[in-house]
C-alpha cells in the first residue's frame, strides 16, 4: 500500500478550526485503510502535549507514541487550505499532513517530508496546487 495516493488528497478545503482540520487529516487516514478510528483521538491528545505546527504554514498531526498500535499501515494525508485556519499561537496552517506510522517509519517520512518542506517554493507550490497529482510530484520521496 503506498504511503501516499491521491486518495489521501484533499484540495481547497475550508474548515472552521483546527479541530475541524486535524479531524479532516486523521479521518483521510481512517477512510483509506491506514489506521483505526481511535488514531484521530491520539492525534488530538498529541497536538494538546505540543502543536504540531512546524512553521511555513505547514502543520503536521500524528498520533501519540501508544497510538502505533492502531496504525495498520504507514500513510500520509495532505490537507490543502488555501485561506488558512488559526492554528494557534498566531500561527496560521495552509497545509496539514497527517502522518501514521509504525515503529520508525514516521521519523523516516517525516525527513522525508521536511526535505520536501524545507523549500518555500515547494510549501507555495503545494497550498496552490490545482490537481492532486501536483502533490503527489512534489512529495513523490514519501512513497
Amino acid at each position: 500500500m503506498p504511503v501516499l495516493k491521491k486518495e489521501n488528497i484533499v484540495l481547497r478545503s475550508s474548515v472552521a478550526d483546527k479541530t475541524e482540520a486535524i479531524r479532516l487529516a486523521g479521518n483521510i487516514l481512517v477512510n483509506q485503510g491506514y489506521v483505526e478510528p481511535a488514531y484521530v483521538d491520539k492525534m488530538f491528545e498529541r497536538e494538546a502535549l505540543t502543536s504540531t505546527y512546524m512553521g511555513n504554514f505547514v502543520a503536521i498531526p500524528h498520533g501519540t507514541e501508544d497510538a502505533r498500535n492502531l496504525v495498520k499501515h504507514a500513510g500520509i494525508s495532505v490537507v490543502q487550505i488555501p485561506d488558512g485556519v488559526d492554528y494557534g499561537d498566531g500561527h496560521t496552517a495552509k497545509i496539514l499532513i497527517g502522518i501514521a506510522g509504525k515503529n520508525d517509519e514516521h521519523l523516516a517520512i517525516l525527513s522525508k517530508i521536511a526535505i520536501v518542506c524545507s523549500e518555500e517554493e515547494n510549501i507555495q507550490k503545494i497550498i496552490e496546487a490545482a490537481r492532486e497529482e501536483d502533490i503527489l510530484h512534489l512529495l513523490n520521496e514519501v512513497n
